[in-house]
């Protein structure tokens, strides 16, 4: 047993858990309750065709026993990052509970159905910074930015916006998720759930610090 770094209580032994995304959901919703910004933010790791790594944080938008998902404008460098190579790996930090999680595992493309879904949830200034904004290509000015949301902004306002068909989502298909507890001395607590292919079997090992 240990002690949970976020309460101070003696927590269950999670490197026994035998299914990866029930112990995330637990790990996630303890981390809404003490995270100051963000439990959901991680960092998504993609390499360019030179095999050069890219990091950065997103969002993660929905998890089931499929994968995690997350949307992005399709031309951004991560975008074409990951239709290219698909492959990816996350990392989530949650300071506040002295936690991390990893995954590394294979992408594919949400529905369009999905991606509609979620994108009429937004805010609607969000979905007008969808149409307007050229994610990750070089822009000249703030001003240009700020006339183009203004453009889109009078041709959308009234009714309901539209997804842009360059905007959608990728769900990452883990292989590897990786469970990791802050210990004292340097001696954490790690579990390893491995499988051979998304729709495999997953097998469990307790790793040294």
């Amino acid at each position: 047993m240990a002690e949970d770094a976020g309460t101070g209580a003696v927590a269950a032994d999670f490197t026994a858990e035998q299914e990866p995304f029930d112990l995330f959901a637990r790990w996630l919703a303890e981390a809404t309750e003490t995270e100051i910004n963000d439990p959901n933010g991680m960092a998504l790791a993609t390499v360019d065709a030179d095999g050069l790594p890219n990091l950065r944080m997103v969002l993660l938008k929905g998890f089931d026993g499929a994968g995690f998902v997350f949307y992005t404008n399709l031309g951004s460098a991560k975008g074409r990052e990951l239709i290219a190579s698909r492959k990816a790996a996350l990392l989530f930090h949650w300071k506040s509970r002295r936690r991390q999680v990893r995954v590394r595992g294979l992408v594919e493309d949400v529905t369009p159905e999905e991606a509609d879904a979620y994108y009429d949830t937004r805010p609607r200034g969000s979905r007008i910074g969808a149409w307007a904004s050229k994610q990750s290509r070089p822009l000249e000015s703030r001003f240009a930015l700020e006339k183009a949301v203004a453009e889109f902004t009078a041709r959308h306002a009234i009714g309901r916006i539209p997804r842009p068909e360059w905007w959608s989502g990728f769900r990452v298909l883990p292989l590897a998720i990786e469970f990791w507890q802050d210990g004292a001395f340097r001696l954490h607590d790690r579990v390893l759930f491995t499988r051979p292919a998304p729709d495999g079997d997953w097998t469990r090992a307790r790793l040294y610090p």
